[in-house]
């Protein structure tokens, strides 16, 4: 890859490397489709200043340009840069008054540490493979309002995807929304993302009059401990498919102010009030269809509390004129986990609960090397070998509880570098499937650093029967081949908190 000097940045005269492979998805591709820099020269930024110099350089407003980032961008290194073709800021990364721009990460290496993504007044913008986070509204560094990524004023086709937002705090630490959209924004799509660790996950419209906000996507993202806002949406419609919600503190789907949402095959885990009308009196509506609702509660209803729970029910009807195809709501956690937030080599799922890449993301070359980030990994302990195909790979799973930090779908995601533990040092995991499946092998994977196990069962949930049982670590469990729809792994005795990697089962 031949290398040349460019104002300020590196001039990729061939690339292998292709933003957005396969095309946006959901409202983005419509109004036109989305379709960011294609076309452009391609170029690569290790600083912001470096990012606001590409779009300065070009020769208009308008002139499409794909921006690789491999670095950590901050508001230090992120200056205001004049020019013709742009209108930028410093401490923040300003997209204003322009169209045709894709910023695409470099492997794992792009990060926008307190540093936020401010688009406005712009048009065909995608943003790829990025991580930002730990953006404030106030005090030191103060960049873009407190949002990572946020959209005001006029803005149409926006495609976010397969990048990490996440915070360390709420409002009263200074953090405010990971992904907000206001004052006349639309054809947006966010996918393949992670939002996290924040008081509020986004909004559509910034009060009930801002209701000119609409045809916004939210697909195959997980957000995980979220006050609210996951996220609000005043008028307009959204749809949201196949996204895992885990640990809505207060409130999750905000659909207010005229809101039309159509969510479906979407699984809401550990999570309180996650679709309503909330802390307002002007009511939104919304679709529901093929929803899984694992551990989530209800508030009473109230004046300004709607929750659509405990069983929700569709109150409008929303006609979406794009194609997709979904996957199994049973299978969401283990697929969004899967292809889910930045460096994940831009994996998608096939709408068959199966992930597959389609295209590498650009990597390092010598002008601009990541460095590697360490990583804490479980390591799960030696097993026999196994054949047949594993039937929990796809399936659901559920708990009685878990420890802070585990998840119950780690023991179906075919990775033993996650895992499910125990609130306590006993506890049960199941592995639940729509229609039965007839298995007669568990084969159960431990990682290493936790408690022992001293007694465990395996129980058919659907009759209650033990189908096997025993004292000491379970490896392998053989039994008489049984249909059904949900198998339980019961730890019943243990020293200290145990770590179940995965819960594989067999026919046989």
């Amino acid at each position: 890859m031949a290398v040349v000097a460019g104002v300020g940045v590196s001039t990729l005269v061939a690339t292998g490397a292709q933003a957005a492979p396969g095309g946006a998805t959901g409202y983005a591709s419509q109004n036109g489709g989305t379709t960011g820099g294609a076309g452009g020269k391609t170029v690569r930024a290790t600083t912001g200043t470096q990012i606001h110099e590409a779009l300065c350089s070009r020769a208009s407003a308008s002139t499409p340009i794909i921006i690789e980032v491999a670095g950590t961008i901050t508001p230090a290194n992120t200056a205001k840069v004049s020019g013709s073709s742009c209108n930028t800021a410093a401490g923040v990364i300003e997209l204003k008054q322009i169209s045709n721009v894709s910023i695409v990460g470099v492997g794992t290496s792009a990060v926008f540490n307190e540093i936020g993504i401010h688009i406005r007044e712009s048009s065909n913008i995608i943003i790829q493979n990025v991580t930002v986070k730990n953006v404030k509204k106030s005090g030191s560094p103060i960049s873009n309002g407190g949002d990572a990524i946020s959209m005001e004023t006029n803005v149409r086709n926006v495609w976010v995807d397969h990048s990490t937002l996440e915070a360390s705090g709420g409002e009263s630490e200074g953090f405010d929304g990971l992904f907000d959209m206001k004052s006349n924004t639309q054809y947006v799509t966010l996918s393949y993302s992670i939002l996290r660790n924040s008081g509020r996950g986004g909004l559509i419209g910034s009060s009930e009059t801002d209701r000119t906000n609409t045809f916004i996507t939210f697909h195959h993202n997980l957000y995980e401990n979220i006050d609210s806002r996951a996220p609000l949406l005043r008028g307009g419609v959204a749809h949201m498919y196949n996204n895992h919600y885990v640990s809505l503190n207060e409130s999750g789907i905000n659909s207010r102010a005229g809101a039309k949402a159509k969510v479906e095959n979407n699984y809401f885990e550990d999570s309180k009030d996650v679709l309503g009308t909330f802390y307002t009196a002007e009511a939104g509506t919304w679709q529901v269809a093929g929803n899984i609702f694992d551990n989530v509660t209800w508030t009473a209803k109230s004046a300004e509390n709607n929750p659509a729970g405990p069983n929700p029910t569709s109150t409008t009807t929303v006609t979406i004129p794009y194609a997709y195809t979904m996957d199994s709501g049973s299978c969401v956690p283990t697929t969004v986990r899967q292809t889910a937030g930045a460096g994940k080599n831009l994996a998608v799922s096939n709408g068959a609960c199966s992930p597959t890449t389609t295209a590498p993301t650009p990597t390092a070359t010598a002008t601009a090397t990541p460095k590697p980030t360490a990583t804490a990994t479980a390591t799960a302990a030696p097993t026999t070998p196994t054949t047949g195909t594993n039937l929990s790979l796809g399936a659901g799973a559920d708990g009685s509880g878990r420890a802070s930090g585990t998840s119950y779908a780690n023991v179906t995601d075919g990775s033993t570098s996650t895992y499910w533990s125990p609130s306590s040092s006993t506890g049960r995991v199941s592995v639940k499937w729509d229609t039965a499946k007839t298995i007669g092998r568990v084969v159960v994977k431990q990682a290493s650093g936790g408690g022992t196990v001293t007694a465990w069962r395996v129980v058919n949930n659907d009759t209650g029967k033990v189908l096997a049982s025993g004292t000491g670590t379970p490896s392998t469990i053989t039994f008489t081949a049984t249909s059904l729809k949900k198998v339980n792994l019961e730890i019943t005795g243990a020293t200290g908190t145990p770590r179940v990697a995965e819960v594989e089962t067999y026919a046989k």
